[in-house]
């Protein structure tokens, strides 16, 4: 006879198969997210001689970007608990299509900031809801892998931007096809979500159990009505426990409920710190950091390249390590790593001078971090925040996770360039370094370990913890 532990287990491998299909679609925004955001450290030097920008203006070039990442990140969480996470997606899809044109033909600075802007939306709306989304329809036993396909679809997209940076770096007006060729998997984004199903989580909350347990059929891939039952009774039964119905403006005054937050404190505290770490200065300004280090264009292009590789490479030994090792664990020994290399970093800038061998060293230390980054922080930093939040309130409490995400990361990245000039390479890289260890004793004192608990697991035990 089988025991009801293989039989669950088969349950969930049955599940992994359709699940995976739509977890693929949902990541083509991932994919998007980190083409924009990875596009300009390449494009910038082509952009800067056709509009002969300032530094100042180039700073505002690529922050724009991070402006409108705030804001759609802000916005997308209410309209997601109102409307539902795929109309908002494919909203989403359609706002990438727009900007990647937009970008593409822009006449002048002016037009193209507008255009980073517009993208930002759409960055914004996807770093909000694609983990959300892929959370709610995941079983317990893969939610964090599954979720970690949104981390890889972005590194790979990181590296196409990479790619196509080397690519077309000597192309006539290189930067605008650079962000035109953006313009393809937005489409296929937009067009693959309109054939995927709802959330079943969200229609247990708002369409009634008939839909919610048509979708979840499909999802799971078996027809063991118990097991289907059991699911959609726990969603239902939390959702009226914790209460029903939270609207508009209620939803925003939730996230300061008792009850809510040791969630809020953990997912907007690693956001914060994940992001003052530095981590985002490597992809918007790696090839200026290699080129401060004495490596030559060309070279330092190249090398960006390499590290875009090496994010790439990382990001599934992080995926397997996630639902093995958990989530505070693995956060926890990436932290400690990055204060390494961060410290490194800023001794060999101190020690080294403009010498190769000294060049070459910073460029080592730069691949240690990201792959620390790569393997556990870039993993869980969505992972976490999907897990946490109460069902009635998860897009909007993910919206204040994103905002404040995006807003660290807008102040990193328009800081970065004035700390190096006013503090030098290594107090900046220090600096960071010691942002990196406060979020070592963060993820030790705050993450709560997650993994392979249910989504309304964690929220009963979040809620009993303040009771």
């Amino acid at each position: 006879m089988t025991s009801p532990s293989c039989t669950a287990a088969q349950r969930d491998g049955a599940a992994l198969r359709p699940v995976l299909g739509v977890t693929l679609v949902a990541a083509l925004g991932g994919l998007l997210f980190g083409y924009d955001t990875g596009v300009i450290s390449g494009a910038l030097l082509a952009i800067e001689s056709d509009f002969e920008l300032s530094a100042f203006s180039s700073g505002v070039v690529v922050s724009s970007l991070l402006v409108g990442a705030m804001a759609g990140a802000a916005g997308a969480g209410g309209l997601a608990d109102r409307h539902g996470r795929r109309p908002v997606l494919v909203a989403a899809a359609a706002i990438f299509t727009v900007g990647a044109v937009l970008a593409a033909l822009a006449p002048s600075a002016v037009v193209l900031t507008a255009a980073r802007v517009v993208l930002g939306l759409g960055i914004g709306v996807a770093s909000n809801l694609v983990p959300v989304f892929i959370a709610e329809l995941a079983p317990p036993r893969y939610r964090g892998r599954l979720v970690g396909l949104n981390q890889l679809m972005i590194t790979f997209g990181i590296v196409l931007a990479y790619v196509a940076n080397y690519a077309l770096e000597n192309v006539t007006h290189s930067w605008r096809w650079m962000f035109g060729l953006a313009a393809l998997p937005a489409l296929l984004f937009g067009i693959g979500m309109l054939l995927q199903p709802e959330s079943p989580r969200w229609l247990a909350l708002n369409s009634g159990q008939e839909r919610a347990r048509a979708v979840l059929a499909r999802l799971r891939g078996h027809s063991d009505t118990a097991a289907l039952q059991a699911e959609l009774a726990d969603m239902a039964a939390t959702s009226t426990t914790r209460g029903n119905g939270a609207r508009g403006a209620g939803r925003w005054r939730a996230l300061t409920a008792r009850s809510v937050r040791p969630a809020i404190v953990a997912g907007v505290g690693l956001q914060i710190l994940g992001q003052a770490s530095g981590v985002n200065t490597v992809i918007y300004y790696a090839p200026k950091i290699f080129q401060s280090s004495g490596l030559g264009s060309s070279s330092a292009i190249l090398a960006t390249v390499g590290v875009g590789v090496v994010n790439l490479l990382m990001t599934p030994v992080g995926m397997a390590a996630v639902d093995r090792f958990g989530r505070k664990k693995l956060l926890a020994s990436g932290a400690a790593v990055m204060t390494a290399a961060l410290a490194g970093l800023a001794a060999t800038l101190a020690a080294g001078g403009q010498n190769s061998s000294c060049a070459w060293l910073a460029v080592l230390c730069v691949v240690v971090f990201v792959a620390a980054v790569a393997t556990t922080l870039n993993v869980v930093v969505f992972i976490i925040p999907s897990e946490l939040y109460p069902q009635r309130i998860r897009g909007t409490a993910m919206s204040a996770t994103m905002f404040s995400n995006w807003t660290m990361n807008f102040v990193v990245s328009l800081t970065f360039l004035t700390l190096l000039d006013a503090l030098g390479g290594p107090n900046t890289f220090a600096l960071y370094a010691a942002v990196c260890a406060l979020l070592t004793l963060f993820a030790i004192r705050r993450i709560p370990e997650t993994r392979g608990k249910s989504l309304e697991e964690i929220e009963r035990e979040l809620a009993s913890r303040t009771a």
